[in-house]
């Protein structure tokens, strides 16, 4: 009984999995998020859905910036525009997936050692392995 549910979840799963592909496919904008290492298809819709429209944005710094949440608080009222500490409240979930990505390409850097990885290599060699997938996915951000 029990192994006939797991096979009906697999199949169910496999059936929303093939589902996400095609939207993330067809979506002009996940579309290109796809072009990326380190990027899937959640990460592209997650992006999609959850980001801000993308052209709010003079560039991408300002993008990782509000991704990350490093951006200052604002206190305004009146037209004045008061800007407080800085604050951590960015989008959490796309910070993370993008986290993610980031570590599965810096593995495979080392694994394989691909070709134009020097930057990366080199930062390895001097900083911990979750800073230098921090450095990647705010790269990774500034480049959508």
């Amino acid at each position: 009984m029990c192994l006939a549910q797991i096979a009906g979840l697999n199949a169910r799963v496999a059936e929303l999995d093939q589902k996400m592909r095609s939207a993330a496919k067809k979506a002009d904008v996940a579309r290109l998020f796809l072009a990326m290492p380190g990027v899937g298809p959640i990460t592209a819709l997650a992006i999609k859905t959850f980001a801000a429209d993308l052209a709010t944005f003079r560039r991408g710094r300002d993008f990782a910036a509000w991704l990350l949440g490093l951006v200052p608080k604002q206190l305004s009222t009146d037209g004045k525009a008061r800007l407080g500490k800085t604050s951590k409240m960015g989008q959490h979930d796309i910070h993370t997936l993008l986290v993610s990505g980031a570590m599965a390409v810096l593995q495979a850097v080392e694994r394989f050692d691909t070709p134009n990885n020097g930057w990366l290599t080199r930062l390895r060699a001097r900083q911990p392995r979750m800073v230098v997938a921090i450095s990647l996915a705010d790269k990774m951000a500034r480049g959508l």
